[in-house]
């Protein structure tokens, strides 16, 4: 559901409980005596933010195994204490939630305690800039990694919670990325903080960062900037994992990522797997500061697994190999003179699907207009070249219009106001171009 409603009724054996202190303020309900029931479950969940998941946190809270819930924030109420605690249908111990008013509480014995004491832990949304200036290289940092790695339970996030839920990591001070920013000058200034290897060590996420809100909020492109940013450093191959508003992503112990959300009901409802090609070459071509970022590699810099996120989880990717996926499409993504361009069906192997020299020289003569477009958009290409038909196809993949053989122009009636991508099929050759849809 993509909305909570609240209602402040407490029932007669639930307890709450709140209390302040000058770095911190702390909530809960149910029974705050600890208790270790021993069946707890090692697990990640990345909430892409803009409302919650239902069953990705009942996932979550299941694995709990009865046990305490400590949310952790810097922001907002204790709204997560009766979801967990009651909405949900999943019996827990008790739920508490710790506001951080300041970095002084990352060193208070109280709440160090409280979360290393928890079978489930999980970061509220707000911004990730908080986050990173209070628990970076604090008891809370060490709290949370111990969680994780050594005590073995489920530790969620959602927004700026998922932000800092690999390990590498976007924190930015002041102004946020956007997409232009970042492939225009792979140096911007917005960059800043991007990090790795030095703050939460989540399973799976080696070189990994994540982000959120992606579509809604446009951010493919920022992203995969950072991929860039990361490959060059440290000269690896980097990955990402993304969420759209209302999706979630749920990482067993084994590494086997589900995908909830509630597609086809919303068609925007998709979570995406990224990484930087396996191919021998797979840096960017052309990376410096104020200059626009190109990292073609053949059409394939970017493989991206592309799962629509449904009620029952089915939509799967293996991050133990990053090659295995249920119910989602291979996509590549690129750059090409610092815009992002996609091509789908392309299937997981590594190397370029495309002969990039030749297809750039035949997507130049390949024209669109207007673009952005309203109404109809027409099409128009060297003479004699063979068509063998037309795709449009929404940001995140799905096929919107199917046309066979020769097309000059195209209706655009019904369809809302956005980023879309144009295959045309020339010569057995498959071009992308970006069409935006005012």
């Amino acid at each position: 559901m993509r909305y909570r409603i609240y209602f402040l009724l407490i029932p007669i054996l639930t307890t709450a409980i709140s209390g302040f202190s000058q770095s911190y303020t702390y909530w809960a309900v149910g029974d705050t005596a600890d208790v270790q029931p021993g069946n707890t479950l090692p697990g990640i969940v990345m909430g892409g933010g803009g409302g919650d998941n239902d069953q990705a946190m009942q996932w979550m809270l299941a694995r709990a195994g009865g046990g305490d819930v400590v949310v952790i924030r810097a922001s907002g109420q204790d709204d997560y204490n009766l979801y967990f605690y009651e909405d949900l249908g999943v019996a827990v111990n008790s739920v508490e939630t710790i506001r951080f008013e300041s970095g002084e509480a990352a060193d208070d014995p109280y709440v160090l305690s409280r979360i290393r004491n928890a079978e489930c832990l999980f970061i509220a949304g707000g911004d990730q800039f908080d986050y990173y200036s209070y628990w970076k290289d604090t008891p809370v940092e060490e709290a949370i990694n111990y969680l994780i790695n050594e005590k073995g339970v489920t530790v969620g996030g959602i927004s700026a919670g998922m932000a800092i839920l690999g390990q590498c990591y976007y924190t930015p001070s002041g102004s946020s990325l956007d997409a232009e920013e970042a492939l225009s000058n792979p140096y911007h200034p917005d960059y800043e903080i991007l990090g790795c290897n030095d703050f939460l060590d989540v399973p799976f996420t080696q070189y990994l960062v994540t982000d959120t809100h992606y579509e809604q909020r446009e951010r493919p492109g920022r992203h995969v900037g950072m991929l860039a940013r990361i490959a060059r450093e440290y000269n690896t191959r980097s990955f990402g994992i993304a969420a759209n508003e209302y999706t979630a992503v749920a990482i067993d112990e084994f590494g086997l990522a589900q995908a909830f959300g509630e597609y086809p009901e919303y068609e925007e409802d998709y979570v995406f797997f990224l990484q930087a090609n396996c191919q021998d070459e797979f840096l960017p071509e052309t990376m410096e500061e104020g200059v626009p970022l190109a990292w073609d590699r053949g059409h394939s810099a970017v493989k991206v697994y592309a799962v629509p996120a449904r009620t029952s989880g089915e939509g799967v990717f293996d991050l133990s190999d990053w090659q295995t996926g249920i119910g989602g499409e291979w996509q590549n993504w690129y750059v090409q003179d610092g815009e992002l361009m996609r091509a789908f069906d392309t299937g997981p192997d590594c190397g370029a699907v495309l002969n990039g020299t030749a297809d750039a020289a035949l997507s130049r003569q390949l024209h669109i207009f207007p673009n952005p477009a309203s109404e109809q958009l027409y099409l128009k290409w060297p003479a004699g070249k063979p068509v063998e038909g037309v795709e449009l196809r929404s940001a995140c993949g799905q096929v919107l219009l199917r046309k066979d053989g020769p097309v000059r122009e195209l209706s655009l009636k019904g369809l809302a106001g956005g980023i879309y991508f144009l295959e045309v099929k020339i010569a057995g050759r498959v071009l992308v171009k970006k069409l935006v849809k005012g």
